[in-house]
């Protein structure tokens, strides 16, 4: 997979994987990232399918409708490269903090459904649920972050209610930040996960 790494001053610190929205890339969520822990690595990647020229990590059949098959196998993808990304950068691979927006968020959502620690975290800004009706593993010991819209017109805040539930059903010690700006993701959003982040990673 197209990727960036950069390796951080603060080793002891989670490796950020960047997940990018629709039409982003692997440059787009880098600044966030010195937002978030300005020492941490950064594994920054781009998605291998492309939805009218614009890069995306899965499939969709329509607006809010995920191509499930794909999705599955493009999760696989995803898990497959970290194992490998963390071999090639000497990365600790049980320490690594997701930060994905939209389709970024759903793709790195869906590796916590697919797989048991895939993560050690997640910063999900306006994620959807990436599946229903199947068992998830045991996310005890995982920090979620998710930052929503009360009025985000793609991911409805009953959506963002539903994931979190999930989340915690399955043992997840989740975060539920609300914003009213769509389905923008604002400063005050990735401030706000900056301050979990460091609660939970860092004292």
């Amino acid at each position: 997979m197209k990727h960036i790494f950069r390796k951080g001053t603060d080793l002891a610190a989670p490796t950020l994987l960047l997940l990018h929205g629709t039409g982003g890339d692997e440059n787009d969520l880098v600044p966030l990232a010195q937002l978030i822990h300005p020492g941490a690595s950064v594994l920054s990647v781009r998605g291998n399918v492309l939805e009218n020229g614009m890069p995306r990590f899965f499939r969709r059949l329509a607006e809010g409708v995920f191509d499930e098959e794909d999705l599955v196998y493009r999760t696989e993808e995803l898990h497959e490269f970290l194992d490998q990304a963390a071999v090639q950068y000497q990365l600790d691979r049980e320490n690594i903090v997701a930060v994905g927006y939209s389709n970024g968020a759903n793709i790195a959502g869906s590796l916590l459904f697919h797989y048991s620690n895939p993560l050690r975290g997640a910063i999900l800004y306006h994620p959807m649920v990436p599946r229903r009706g199947i068992p998830l593993p045991d996310m005890s010991g995982l920090s979620v972050f998710i930052g929503a819209g009360t009025n985000d017109p793609i991911c409805s805040p009953l959506e963002s209610e539903e994931l979190k539930q999930l989340l915690a059903s399955a043992g997840a010690d989740v975060t539920l930040h609300w914003e009213s700006n769509g389905h923008q993701l604002t400063r005050m959003e990735v401030e706000t996960s900056a301050q979990w982040f460091a609660k939970q990673f860092s004292e």
